[in-house]
């Protein structure tokens, strides 16, 4: 059942925020310590070992699949709100920083992708729709 996924998720995140907020404390910051990160890690962890062992039927794996690819873009969207905010009140240092990483971010994949040659885009997008036809027929 789905449900079984979304407990699984909720149990991992609670197991992440309290493992991030331990770390934290042992690192001498009062503040959780990649704690979503941590959740992230036990949940793959914990589907894998289901997988393996047989524990996790097909509809369970649904929902864990789908929480885990929903939870990353809600968490990350709600850090670089804060992170804005604690940039905004930290001063022009901070916001000039967030400016100058994206555009070394943006700069960057600029560069790797004309890296790579069109020959070798052209060939891996064929062989992406013959293992698409492949499994489709």
């Amino acid at each position: 059942m789905i449900i079984y996924g979304t407990a699984l998720l909720a149990l991992c995140h609670l197991l992440g925020i309290f493992l991030g907020d331990l770390l934290g404390q042992l690192m001498g910051v009062k503040t959780n310590v990649g704690g979503v990160g941590i959740a992230m890690l036990l949940l793959i962890c914990a589907r894998l070992y289901m997988q393996r062992r047989g524990w996790l039927p097909q509809m369970t794996e649904r929902g864990v699949e789908y929480w885990g690819a929903m939870y990353i873009p809600v968490v990350v969207a709600m850090a670089a709100q804060q992170d804005v905010v604690a940039a905004l009140r930290g001063g022009p240092v901070a916001v000039l920083a967030a400016i100058g990483s994206v555009i070394v971010c943006g700069a960057v994949i600029s560069a790797i992708n004309r890296m790579e040659s069109p020959a070798a885009i052209a060939a891996a997008e064929a062989d992406s729709m013959l293992s698409k036809e492949h499994r489709h027929a």
